[in-house]
Parts: structure tokens; C-alpha cells; sequence
């Protein structure tokens, strides 16, 4: 490896001090095991509470507590329909990082924008 280019791309990380406090309050908000399947569960569609609690395999009140924490961290966002909340990943770059672990740690391969 070129020592001078991975200096670089530190020195370029630590010029975006605010980006880098994003990842980092994003990566804490989804460090939780449960988190991680919610998030997987939600992908790039937007699920309501129900089809969380359905797919994840908890109660619903768990669930809302870890929803409630994901919201408040900017990596959930909600729409309300009549009495359902439906939740979305707020942030595509979030949404990169689901599908690059799914990849890494599940060996379930991203699918084509194409195919979904």
C-alpha cells in the first residue's frame, strides 16, 4: 500500500469533522443487535410498525423502544397514514452501509436497482 495516499484520506477524514460525527452517531444508533434487524427488515421500503414486529420476532413495545432511538438519531424517518407509522431510512448513505454489511456479514449479495 501507498503510505502517502492513506495519509492523505485521513488527513481528508479529519477536514469533514462534521460528516465523520454523523457516521459516528449513526453507527452507535445501529450498534444493537435488534437494531441491526430492524434495519434489515426496513432496507429501502418503508415498513410499518406491525411488519416490523412481525419479521424481527419481538414485542411490540420493544420494538418501539429501538424504533424511538433510530428516529431520534436521524436514521429512521416516520410518515403517518391514518393510525400506522411507517418508517423509512432517512439517510441513502445509511442505507449503503445496510446493504454493504448484509454483503459482508450475511452473504446476501446487494441486488441491481434494477431487480428490487
Amino acid at each position: 500500500m501507498n503510505g502517502m495516499k492513506d495519509s492523505t484520506s485521513f488527513s481528508e477524514l479529519i477536514d469533514h469533522q462534521e460528516q465523520v460525527e454523523v457516521a459516528a452517531r449513526a453507527l452507535k444508533a445501529i450498534s444493537h443487535p435488534l437494531r441491526l434487524k430492524i434495519l434489515c427488515v426496513v432496507s429501502d421500503q418503508e415498513v410499518c410498525v406491525q411488519d416490523i414486529v412481525d419479521a424481527v420476532g419481538t414485542s411490540q413495545s420493544n420494538i418501539s423502544q429501538h424504533l424511538a432511538i433510530l428516529r431520534d438519531k436521524n436514521v429512521l424517518a416516520t410518515r403517518k397514514d391514518a393510525n400506522r407509522v411507517f418508517y423509512r431510512v432517512a439517510d441513502k448513505r445509511t442505507l449503503q452501509l445496510i446493504v454493504m454489511m448484509r454483503e459482508v456479514f450475511c452473504g446476501i449479495p446487494a441486488q441491481p436497482a434494477n431487480k428490487k
